[in-house]
C-alpha cells in the first residue's frame, strides 16, 4: 500500500500528506452523487495518507462542508480541513456567481462555515477568489484577525498572480496557493509558482487531471451527462475536445512504460513541479471512487524521467480552449 510522504503547509507548521483530496465533486458539478461510497472514499484516503481535505462553502451552496462534518468531526486530530469563502451564489438562480471579500462578510462566512462543518477551527481558510474592487491588505487583515481569534489555523488564496500573493504575505504569512495547473493549465507558472518559491508558500494544484479529461476516460463533453458543469468549458467540446485528445498520445506511451495510467502519469509530472521549482506542492485530485483514489496516490511515487518531462513539456501550449467561459473569474487577466 502506498504510504505518502508529508510536507507543511508554507510556514503554518501544519504537516500534510503530499497529496490531498478535493472534495467538490461529492455534492455537486460532476453529475449524481453517490454519499455512501463517497463516504467510503474519504475513509479510504486517510488509510493511505491522505490528510489535506478540501472543499468550499460554495460547493453545493454548503451541502459539501455539511457532509464532510461527521468525518472531520469523527477524525478531527489527522484531518487537515480546508475550506474556502468569496464565491456567493444565489438560490433563486443557480448559474449565478458573485464574489465578496469584505472584512464583514468574511467575519459571516467563517461562522457559517464553522457552523455547517460542527468543529471550532479551520485548518487552512481560502479567500477562493479575488476581488480586486477590495483592498488585498483589508481582506488578508480580516483573515488574520480569524487566526488571532483561533477560528482559523492558516490562511490561503486562491488564483491570485504573484505580485498579489507577495502584497498578501506582507500583512499575514499566506501558507498556501491553490490555483489550476496540470499538464494542460501551466499559466501560474508566470509569476505565482515562482513568488510561491520564494516566500515559502506551499501550492495546491486544484484540478491537476484536467476535470478529469486527463485520466482519458471520457474524450467530449457530449459524453457526460447533462448536468455536468464541463459541458459548458470551451476545452472539452467540439473541435477542441477532438484537438485535446489527441495532445494524450504521448501520456499513454509513458504510462505503457511506467506500467501505470494515463492519469498517474498527469499527476506524476504535478508532483515532479516540486523539485522542478523547488517548492512544496499538493495537488488535490477530486474523486467519489476509491478505485479512482487508490490510483491517484499511487501516482505520487511514480518518478518520471527525464525524457518523460522532456516528451510532456510542449502539451499545454498546443491545448484549444480556455478552461473557463469566463476567465475574468482567474487570475490570468491580472497578470
Amino acid at each position: 500500500m502506498t504510504t505518502l510522504p508529508t510536507t507543511t503547509l508554507g510556514a503554518s507548521g501544519i504537516r500534510v500528506g503530499t497529496q490531498g483530496l478535493g472534495c467538490m465533486g461529492m455534492s455537486e458539478f460532476y453529475g449524481a452523487a453517490d454519499l455512501t461510497e463517497s463516504r467510503a472514499t474519504l475513509d479510504r484516503a486517510l488509510e493511505l495518507g491522505v490528510t489535506l481535505f478540501d472543499t468550499a462553502d460554495a460547493y453545493g451552496s454548503g451541502h459539501n462542508e455539511e457532509f464532510l462534518s461527521e468525518f472531520v468531526r469523527a477524525n478531527r486530530d489527522r484531518v487537515v480541513l480546508a475550506t474556502k469563502f468569496a464565491i456567493v451564489r444565489k438560490a433563486e438562480d443557480p448559474a449565478y456567481r458573485g464574489i465578496d471579500n469584505s472584512p464583514a462578510y468574511i467575519r459571516s462566512a467563517v461562522d457559517a462555515s464553522l457552523r455547517r462543518l460542527g468543529i471550532d477551527t479551520i485548518d487552512l481558510y481560502y479567500m477562493h477568489r479575488r476581488d480586486p474592487a477590495v483592498p488585498l491588505e483589508e481582506s488578508v487583515g480580516a483573515m488574520a484577525e480569524l487566526v488571532a481569534q483561533g477560528k482559523i489555523r492558516a490562511i490561503g488564496l486562491s488564483e491570485v498572480t504573484g505580485a498579489e500573493l507577495r502584497a498578501a504575505h506582507a500583512v499575514h504569512p499566506i501558507a498556501a496557493l491553490q490555483s489550476e495547473w496540470s499538464l494542460f493549465s501551466r499559466d501560474v507558472e508566470h509569476s505565482a509558482v515562482p513568488v510561491a518559491a520564494e516566500l515559502g508558500v506551499t501550492f495546491v494544484p486544484y484540478s491537476p487531471l484536467g476535470r478529469g479529461f486527463l485520466t482519458g476516460s471520457w474524450s467530449s463533453a457530449s459524453e457526460l451527462t447533462d448536468n455536468d458543469y464541463r459541458r459548458n468549458q470551451p476545452r472539452f467540446s467540439g473541435d477542441n475536445a477532438a484537438h485535446n485528445a489527441e495532445l494524450l498520445a504521448p501520456l499513454q506511451a509513458i504510462a505503457e512504460a511506467h506500467g501505470g495510467t494515463v492519469a498517474q502519469v498527469a499527476l506524476a509530472w504535478v508532483h515532479a513541479q516540486a523539485k522542478r521549482h523547488a517548492l512544496s506542492v499538493v495537488p488535490i485530485p477530486g474523486t467519489r471512487r476509491r478505485t479512482r483514489l487508490d490510483d491517484n496516490v499511487a501516482a505520487a511515487t511514480i518518478e518520471l524521467t527525464t525524457e518523460d518531462l522532456a516528451t510532456l513539456e510542449p502539451i499545454a501550449d498546443q491545448v484549444a480552449g480556455n478552461r473557463y467561459p469566463d476567465m475574468s473569474f482567474t487570475s490570468v487577466g491580472r497578470e
